[in-house]
């Protein structure tokens, strides 16, 4: 890894935290600094260097970064999460305790549901500090817990270096093949050796799926069409209790599950609905003031910086740490219903 020696200049117009946050002091204090894992300061912050319209521009290698650069990342978490340095993190993936009745049995409104979580492994660095040898031990780890699944979970991994074009397409085709990061993953490291040591999980009525070595060492996602938002979340929980019994993912008590990108800290989970709200669409402010209300995030249908199609947008959970998983998906439950609450008010008029 590279040795950080320089203290980088940021344009005039760069917003990112890691702009605001790395002060001079910061910097000098930090960059001889290295992780077990043989990560620096200057592979944090790579990636917000070469990217100066990055909104966060820093990644952890390791579980060790937080701590390490901790001058560094405490107030940048503390900004985006709202979290301090002496808070817990608390977890509960109960399903029992979500209060969630299907908002939309008819499925005028909502048209499928989403809901993932990052995990990484215990005692391996994460992404962007990954060896090949320890990504190939990740990949081993991960494809053995996922076909040893059972019942309604059970399906097939496929590794994407030498896969055919045939199984590809159909991935694709399914909407589950994941490619290289962006230019911000890129910089950052998490593309390395790209397609090697990478592969995709799914059951046989694909409403479960993992992607290995991707951003996240895994990324555990269950969905499916309509708005049953209780039945997805009791599919995730429990193919990670399941995963779980043969994989020791990295937490902290503080921190919770811990990711490379300091936004995902926490639960790692983000819930989603893809809802058509044409009339509220119409007024934004008004659309925007209840998702505020219920600590959402509006984003195009294919997910950030992108538009909507037909009033059609992806709703999600914007906290993350300092708050349970249970707590995450009924935020983004009771914000949905009052959309649709909305929605048919303004239908009629």
């Amino acid at each position: 890894m590279n040795k950080a020696n320089k203290y980088p200049n940021f344009p005039s117009d760069c917003k990112s935290l890691l702009s605001k946050y790395l002060t001079k002091e910061v910097f000098e204090e930090l960059k001889d600094k290295t992780t077990p894992w043989g990560f620096t300061l200057n592979d944090a912050i790579a990636s917000g260097v070469q990217n100066s319209d990055s909104g966060i521009g820093v990644y952890a290698g390791d579980i060790e970064s937080y701590s390490i650069f901790s001058s560094l990342f405490d107030p940048i978490i503390k900004e985006y999460h709202g979290f301090e340095k002496k808070n817990l993190h608390i977890s509960n993936l109960n399903a029992d305790d979500l209060n969630a009745p299907n908002p939309d049995p008819e499925n005028k409104y909502i048209l499928s549901t989403r809901i993932r979580v990052g995990r990484n492994i215990a005692n391996i660095p994460l992404g962007p500090a990954i060896s090949q040898e320890q990504r190939n031990e990740v990949e081993n780890q991960a494809s053995k817990a996922l076909t040893s699944l059972e019942d309604k979970l059970q399906g097939k991994y496929y590794p994407l270096d030498g896969m055919s074009e045939e199984v590809a397409h159909k991935l694709i085709e399914d909407h589950f093949l994941f490619k290289a990061g962006d230019r911000f993953l890129e910089a950052a490291g998490l593309n390395r050796q790209w397609p090697k040591g990478r592969g995709i999980y799914h059951n046989d009525e694909k409403t479960f799926l993992v992607w290995v070595n991707e951003e996240d060492q895994l990324r555990i996602i269950s969905m499916q069409k309509g708005g049953d938002i209780k039945e997805v979340f009791q599919r995730l929980t429990s193919a990670i209790s399941k995963i779980e019994e043969k994989i020791e993912f990295s937490y902290n008590k503080h921190l919770g599950y811990i990711t490379s990108c300091p936004t995902n800290l926490g639960t790692a989970l983000r819930a989603s609905v893809h809802i058509k709200v044409p009339n509220l669409a119409n007024d934004y402010k008004k659309f925007e003031k209840i998702t505020n209300k219920y600590h959402l995030q509006i984003r195009g249908i294919n997910g950030e910086h992108s538009q909507s199609l037909g009033g059609v947008y992806d709703i999600s959970n914007k906290r993350r740490l300092g708050v349970t998983e249970v707590q995450c998906v009924q935020d983004m439950y009771d914000g949905v219903v009052e959309l649709i609450k909305v929605e048919k008010d303004l239908e009629t008029k």
